[in-house]
């Protein structure tokens, strides 16, 4: 999936970037206050993209 895509869905679900790392951006659930870092790579494996949906207590997307 792309990253793009992915950080789309995460705002959709009520996530937003709590902060900035080297290699990662940190997102935070505003909902349930879990958090989740995402890589910086132009594409994620779809199995990163459930984990992340998981640690972050969301639906993943429908379209992997």
């Amino acid at each position: 999936m792309k990253r793009g895509k992915l950080i789309r869905h995460l705002t959709q679900n009520a996530c937003v970037v709590l902060r900035e790392g080297k290699k990662h951006t940190i997102f935070v659930n505003t909902r349930n206050g879990q958090t989740a870092p995402v890589p910086r790579h132009p594409n994620v494996d779809s199995y990163l993209v459930l984990k992340i949906c998981k640690e972050l207590g969301i639906e993943p997307p429908s379209e992997r």
